[in-house]
């Protein structure tokens, strides 16, 4: 588990390493929401691909540093966002053409399909490349930056998996956390997976980490937020089934394969914030090893 056997750099001359190029995005924010740079570049094809806070995607010659192409999907800087920030892209080839996408999600909430060599949005994705993430949500957001995406959207076989960030301590009946999957080539949604049941009336639960897959198994592995309002209990009764847990989902179906809440009932804000391989590993084969 992450052991490289890479023996170029080593205590000996690892003090002689020097800069081989240094690219500046003029990407940046200012007050007390000033914008985070947390992307993880994605390097496939022979090129890399990072964003900025701002949802930029930029494409760049990983031995020059030189930028390739560079788009901007142009969020809506109004919005009152709790958490700017945007965590990086995703990446699908489809089998058929062999033409391969680059998927962001931006903190305005649209899902963006991009031609990977051209930059240019996928004009057979959504609406002009991009899917709203604001529609058909149970809770409509009341103001814009209350419903936000800030990870990169998993991807499994066809599908493109994305979650959301909601300001969940503002009111009980917060926009709903809801996980859904779209067609990768056409954007269409194939299903939606919301952690707290319509009939409870509160909102959150979502799932703003970075998600993990199975493929073979068929499993995408959501790690859940608390409900809401996260510091009050009282207008959220009962034990919160899926809110602070690792949920295991059928990636063909978005059907709860297993879970393990790690927080019963959470009142101190106790967000799952990711589910490694490793996690998700372990307690896939446990949960394996329990049904048989």
């Amino acid at each position: 588990m992450r052991h490289s056997p890479a023996a170029q750099i080593t205590r000996e001359n690892v003090s002689q390493l020097q800069v081989a190029w240094t690219y500046r995005t003029g990407d940046y924010g200012v007050g007390e929401a000033a914008a985070r740079s947390e992307t993880t570049p994605l390097f496939i094809d022979g090129t890399l691909f990072l964003t900025t806070p701002f949802g930029r995607v930029i494409a760049l010659d990983p031995e020059t540093g030189v930028e390739r192409w560079n788009y901007d999907p142009r969020v809506d800087l109004s919005g009152d966002y709790g958490d700017f920030a945007n965590r990086g892209v995703s990446t699908w080839r489809d089998p058929k053409t062999r033409a391969r996408r680059i998927f962001v999600a931006t903190i305005d909430s649209r899902l963006i399909a991009l031609d990977s060599v051209s930059g240019k949005p996928c004009s057979d994705f959504g609406v002009n490349g991009e899917v709203n993430l604001e529609r058909d949500l149970t809770n409509a957001p009341r103001w814009k930056g209350e419903y936000e995406i800030t990870s990169p959207p998993a991807i499994l076989h066809d599908l493109v998996i994305v979650g959301s960030a909601i300001g969940d301590n503002n009111r009980a009946d917060a926009p709903s956390g809801v996980v859904r999957a779209y067609d990768a080539r056409s954007g269409a949604l194939r299903w939606k997976w919301d952690p707290i049941p319509a009939s409870d009336k509160v909102g959150a639960a979502n799932a703003w980490s970075v998600f993990s897959v199975d493929a073979d198994r068929d499993l995408v592995f959501v790690p859940t937020g608390s409900a809401s309002p996260d510091f009050f209990g009282g207008m959220r009764p009962g034990a919160n089934l899926y809110a602070n847990s690792l949920v295991a989902l059928r990636g063909s179906t978005g059907e709860v394969a297993w879970s393990f809440q790690v927080v019963h009932h959470d009142l101190w804000d106790y967000d799952v914030r990711c589910s490694r391989r490793r996690w998700a590993t372990f307690l896939s084969s446990t949960a394996r090893q329990a049904s048989h």
